[in-house]
């Protein structure tokens, strides 16, 4: 996903209600109310609302896939015949309902358009086994990126590609020739040079306008602006020219599914995974999610089937990041290789600021530059700087920003659209401080040199302007040289309810130069420098196709362990390991993962959940040992991890030449010797030689999941409306209104108790003490409780301007 791909839920939210409110639609069939009489619907909706909402619904009857996995025949015909007996079911139990897409070959089931009031009647027919809703999902990358001057960047993809050794795989005679890439995406420019060798007559296929042309959307578009998302990631999977992409002789075919703006929906998503896999696709990729933290999701399902049958899917993990538990749907797939971002190593610099004698700025830190040339040359001399609020292209209407510093709030909306702002009025670089307590995170790649500070920091700067001290002065300094760290907006796992590491694996995903249109007719083809997970997945697609290449007989089993099981260990600025669940098992190294001679299938283990406070509980699992070689190989295994946690293993194995060996062992966990939580363990199976390391994670009691999260807003009808995540319930819930300046509590609105795990919606009609909100900003944020356990999410600012 490339920074950032927001995924928003597509609910209806109508609100019946006068007064503010926070509503669970008691009307409605959430999952945990499900029963043998009705599907499992996983979503919110307004059982009093006669709005039309569009849904997934999953059929009984299994996918052609599916069945044929497990041992039965299925037909389309069957499935056509099926689907129609349900949908005159429905037809019968409602007033209004009409079918979109049908799928058959990876999911089983259909799109339909029906009245909220309906869902349940939906629900009861026989044959349905689950609802989902129909979400947007957005291309995850950070942001839209800036066309750079072809002589501005080398080929192979700037360092990106070499680093993960694809050029050595080239000089070994691996390029990508003869594999097929699907591109799941907002569509590609296939008139691009560096492209135009990697499609042939059919260029696959357009759900969103509904033709073979999948083109990105032009400007001028009425539904939204134009697109270049695809384009990108299809560079970087095979782009042969001025770039150079990862596999350069892959042949790519492109599924649009998302539309103008780079928004699309789950019934279009769905579409194109099974499009590519009866296309005949080895790999596809989806640089696109949603911040629903389920691994049961529609396109999760999806997904899982596709690697069945075959097809290497490689999808983004989010841009949510850094805390755990925000890698979102289809990241949560549990057979699909989900891909964090890395930042390839880069100087780390130290910055001070002067305003005045005797006022420091202790917390002032290089957030993010264009090159270091621009970072540096912010020295040795003095600049006027001007406060602008938080920063959106009106509020430095009016304002002489040339050559200035931009003073910025945090609040509202992206670093990265802070900083474009401040560029384009003529600002030479930009401070943001915070609206919160504590630190800011890194943002490699602003479009001007911005420094962070802290709240405080940002309020002495206020000060000192109102005083008339208007100039101010850096200095920075190169501090050291960072080796390959974690993206800051990288989503981190684990997945809710089946507990796994995600992502899988990590590739960079930060300033990684690859082809766009320009959507200029006098020059229409450009190349363009994107961040985001959306970037880094397309490395793994590409690293999958050099794979294939080298090992056609391999399983997609086989090519995803062996990225994982070659990856090399990420580190952070200070020298410390980062987490399974934001690395995986690390950054990928393809011409290892081609050499692999043994790999240990999956290549990540969760442990679950350990409650037993009484006795030291066990529990009993296996991996699997393959032996690639020619030669009889003896391996050891070790456990490293808390002292609380013991493996019970053989400690030796013997695995002959070109055959596999199951590793059986007990997990046992001393639950009263052990914090509450989350905790890491890796095996390490070496045979003398080599190394392969196995991550692992345990939870002790209940997971440490949040609260809340996946907090979206939006104004509709002169209310504010929204919905939230509760994945473990709460006993209590409230909207909470703060002044975004002081943090002051001015209102809690929406209000409910013993509130059931879901996504809940609420809305406000924005007044406190029944009046209207005065001119002001206003932080809006979410806050649950259970027991002694309690959590405010924070959301976004509405500013009311007099």
């Amino acid at each position: 996903m490339s920074r950032k791909l927001k995924t928003l839920v597509v609910y209806s939210l109508i609100f019946v209600l006068a007064l503010s409110s926070f509503s669970t639609f008691g009307s409605s069939v959430n999952a945990s109310q499900s029963s043998s009489n009705f599907a499992n619907i996983q979503l919110d909706f307004d059982g009093s609302s006669s709005e039309i909402t569009t849904v997934i619904v999953e059929l009984e009857e299994e996918s052609i896939v599916e069945a044929k996995h497990k041992g039965k025949k299925q037909t389309k015909q069957n499935l056509k015949a099926e689907r129609q007996s349900i949908i005159a079911a429905i037809e019968n139990v409602t007033s209004s309902a009409d079918v979109n897409q049908e799928y058959d070959y990876v999911f089983s089931g259909f799109s339909i358009e029906i009245a909220e009031n309906e869902i349940a009647n939906l629900a009861a027919v026989p044959g349905v086994k689950a609802i989902y809703a129909n979400q947007t999902y957005q291309v995850t990358s950070v942001d839209e990126g800036e066309l750079l001057d072809p002589e501005t960047f080398s080929p192979a993809m700037m360092d990106s590609a070499p680093h993960i050794q694809s050029d050595l795989a080239w000089d070994a005679g691996f390029t990508g020739k003869g594999v097929t890439v699907a591109i799941i995406d907002t569509g590609v420019d296939y008139t691009h040079p560096d492209l135009v060798h990697a499609f042939g007559d059919y260029k696959g296929y357009d759900f969103v306008d509904g033709n073979k042309d999948p083109q990105e959307t032009p400007p001028g578009d009425p539904r939204g602006r134009s697109t270049n998302h695809g384009t990108h990631v299809a560079g970087t999977v095979a782009a042969n020219g001025e770039i150079k992409g990862v596999a350069p002789d892959a042949t790519l075919l492109a599924y649009r599914v998302l539309g103008p703006g780079g928004s699309g929906t789950t019934e279009n998503v769905i579409a194109g995974i099974e499009r590519a896999v009866q296309d005949g696709a080895d790999v596809m990729n989806l640089s696109l999610g949603n911040t629903l933290n389920n691994p049961d999701f529609a396109t999760s399902i999806a997904l899982d089937w596709a690697m069945a049958e075959g097809v290497v899917a490689v999808t983004s993990n989010g841009n949510s990041g850094p805390t755990n538990w925000t890698v979102g749907s289809p990241g949560t797939s549990r057979e699909a290789i989900s891909v964090g971002a890395t930042q390839l190593p880069y100087n780390l610099f130290s910055a001070e600021i002067f305003t005045s004698e005797g006022v420091d700025y202790p917390s002032a830190k290089v957030m993010g530059f264009p090159t270091e040339e621009a970072l540096l040359g912010l020295n040795d001399k003095e600049y006027e700087f001007v406060h602008v609020g938080l920063g959106a292209a009106t509020d430095f209407v009016g304002k002489d920003l040339e050559g200035k510093i931009a003073l910025i709030s945090r609040g509202e909306f992206a670093f990265v659209d802070k900083a474009t702002n401040a560029k384009n009025a003529g600002a030479v670089g930009a401070i943001i401080y915070n609206n919160v307590a504590g630190e800011q995170p890194d943002v490699p790649g602003m479009a001007v040199p911005t420094i962070k500070t802290t709240l405080a920091d940002g309020q002495k700067l206020l000060a000192e302007l109102e005083a008339g001290n208007n100039k101010i002065s850096f200095n920075i300094k190169f501090d050291r040289l960072v080796g390959e760290t974690m993206a800051s907006f990288s989503s981190r796992g684990p997945v809710m309810n089946t507990w796994m590491i995600k992502p899988d694996v990590s590739a960079p995903g930060v300033a990684i130069v690859s082809t766009v249109p320009t959507h200029n007719p006098n020059n229409p083809h450009g190349y363009a420098s994107l961040q985001g997970t959306s970037m880094s997945a397309p490395h793994v697609a590409g690293a999958a196709a050099l794979i294939l290449e080298a090992h056609p007989e391999w399983s997609v089993e086989f090519v995803k362990a062996a990225l994982m099981n070659t990856a090399e260990d990420l580190y952070d600025a200070n020298g410390k390991l980062y987490p399974h669940n934001s690395q995986g098992a690390g950054s990928i190294r393809v011409l290892d993962a081609i050499n692999a001679e043994v790999l240990a299938t999956p290549g990540s283990h969760s442990f679950g959940i350990f409650t037993n406070e009484e006795d030291k509980e066990v529990k009993r699992q296996s991996f699997t040992i393959h032996n690639l070689s020619d030669e009889r190989k003896r391996f050891t295994v070790e456990f490293t991890g808390h002292e609380g946690i013991k493996v019970q293993t053989s400690n030796n194995l013997q695995v002959q030449p070109g055959r596999t060996q199951n590793l059986n062992f007990g997990v046992q966990v001393d639950v009263a010797n052990l914090k509450p939580g989350y905790h890491e363990g890796t095996f390490l199976i070496s045979d003398g030689t080599q190394t392969i390391k196995v991550p692992t994670i345990i939870f002790v009691q209940e997971p440490d999941y949040p609260m809340l999260n996946s907090l979206s807003l939006a104004l509709s009808g002169g209310n504010l409306v929204g919905t939230v995540n509760v994945p473990g319930g709460a006993a209590e819930f409230n909207l909470r209104i703060r002044n975004a300046d002081t943090g002051e509590l001015l209102a809690e609105p929406a209000k409910a108790t013993n509130i059931a795990p879901g996504i809940h919606s609420f809305s406000w009609n924005m007044t406190i003490d029944g009046q209207p909100l005065t001119p002001g900003r206003y932080q809006i944020n979410a806050y649950a409780k259970t027991g002694n356990n309690e959590m405010e999410l924070q959301g976004g600012v509405l500013t009311i301007t007099p």
